[in-house]
């Protein structure tokens, strides 16, 4: 048994004991405090993939990172239910997750655990795939205690799970920023392709207003990532007539693999890394286009509402 399939098993005994010792109480709640006219609104950044094992959850995490460097409250949403991908990278076993805000009546704060570089991250669990089939009374209950989190974060990071599922599709939809992430093997980008000819096709998807850019990992140059671009680009430029955006490149690097096994973010172990060095440029990039006014920012409340409602 690997070091990553220790920890779920220690998440999962986790998670029963807390269900068979606390009784489910949820504190009274005021349905209009999550749309009041004042609350600051967090930008939301979904990153995909097409297909498992091309990166995704590294890129949040030293996204997520750089992002801190540079002053801001960052919180990462690990949708890969049953993978718990966000916290093994961050060595860091949670004590709650979003299933405990639904059913426990945690709040917000309780169920964020704060890992490596001051970065916050909350475990998804089983709790949002169960979204669909709440009461109206707890859905409200949820979405006020999800706005919380736009006061407490600048950035949310929702880490969805790898491949083509209605639940990926639905995090996709709901979020107007898109991160994909390929790598120059052949799967990849056809799975990449599968993807976005799916999204294009949801019934709720507006590719007039979201925002969908491309980072390619794991290539030997900024040159190899830029032409896998231009190929994936291509195809869904004529087939999809999706526009999209190169992002950047993230290329292989020895120390990246080095920071995993030790469950540290490359950003945090090594700053002269050539893998930390392009997700500061990445994370540049992606800042520039926040202060030139590029972002719409919908908030995480509005985010789970779409996804649950289709409005």
């Amino acid at each position: 048994m690997d070091q990553a399939e220790g920890l779920r098993n220690i998440i999962k005994k986790n998670n029963l004991m807390s269900a068979s010792a606390q009784p489910a109480v949820k504190p009274q709640y005021d349905q209009t405090q999550y749309t009041h006219p004042q609350r600051p609104l967090a930008r939301v950044i979904t990153v995909t993939s097409g297909k498992g094992g091309v990166g995704k959850s590294n890129v949040s995490v030293n996204l997520a990172v750089q992002m801190k460097k540079r002053g801001l409250r960052v919180v990462i949403l690990d949708a890969d239910f049953g993978l718990a991908n966000i916290e093994i990278m961050f060595g860091t076993v949670p004590e709650h997750n979003l299933s405990d805000l639904i059913y426990k009546g945690k709040s917000m704060k309780d169920i964020i655990t704060w890992g490596p570089g001051g970065v916050g991250f909350i475990s998804g669990g089983s709790g949002i795939a169960g979204l669909s089939n709440l009461s109206r009374e707890d859905f409200t209950y949820i979405v006020q205690n999800l706005a919380e989190l736009d006061t407490i974060a600048d950035v949310i990071i929702v880490d969805t799970g790898a491949g083509i599922s209605d639940a990926v599709l639905e995090f996709l939809v709901a979020g107007g920023e898109i991160i994909l992430v390929t790598t120059p093997e052949p799967t990849s980008i056809t799975d990449s392709y599968s993807l976005l000819k799916m999204l294009n096709s949801h019934p709720r998807f507006q590719k007039e207003s979201a925002q969908l850019r491309v980072l390619t990992n794991r290539v030997e140059s900024e040159k190899e990532g830029r032409a896998l671009f231009d190929k994936l680009n291509a195809v869904v430029s004529k087939y999809l007539k999706l526009p999209m955006s190169h992002l950047g490149s993230v290329p292989q690097d020895n120390q990246l693999v080095k920071a995993v096994l030790q469950q540290t973010p490359v950003s945090l172990q090594s700053e002269n890394a050539k893998s930390t060095r392009a997700f500061m440029e990445i994370t540049d990039r992606l800042l520039a286009g926040e202060t030139a006014s590029q972002v719409k920012k919908r908030g995480i409340a509005a985010f789970f509402s779409h996804i649950v409602t289709g409005k």
